[in-house]
């Protein structure tokens, strides 16, 4: 098994591991109905690079935005673009999941419909 094939394995396997980026990314994925090409260019990334950092904890706590920066310094991502991804998920995906779709409206109303419509190019000038 080549070096890639091995990659892709573990990283089809971190689509189902708590607390990896892969759980996240496949969440999103179902989210935003988007295949793997079109979440590694939202990222600004390649196909191979999304399934490594996939195999990364994912960022939380306190010290989330220095982790953010941490990953997208090693992988050459925008901080935005992973926070935004992360976020997302965040207060969307459970309900998701669960087939709820329409049940964090109630819960985080305008909140919820700011992580839907921010995109990429929404990104605050530095």
């Amino acid at each position: 098994m080549s070096t890639l094939d091995w990659l892709t394995y573990a990283a089809k396997r971190s689509t189902t591991e708590h607390g990896l980026l892969g759980q996240v990314f496949a969440t999103y994925q179902s989210i935003e109905d988007c295949t793997p090409d079109a979440l590694a260019d939202e990222l600004g990334c390649d196909e191979k690079t999304l399934k490594q950092l996939s195999l990364c904890r994912k960022p939380s706590g306190d010290a989330f935005a220095e982790q953010v920066k941490i990953l997208c310094g090693r992988f050459g991502l925008e901080p935005y673009a992973l926070a935004n991804v992360l976020r997302q998920v965040e207060i969307m995906g459970e309900d998701f999941l669960n087939g709820n779709e329409g049940a964090g409206m109630h819960r985080t109303g305008t909140l919820q419909l700011a992580a839907l419509d921010r995109r990429k190019k929404d990104e605050p000038a530095s």
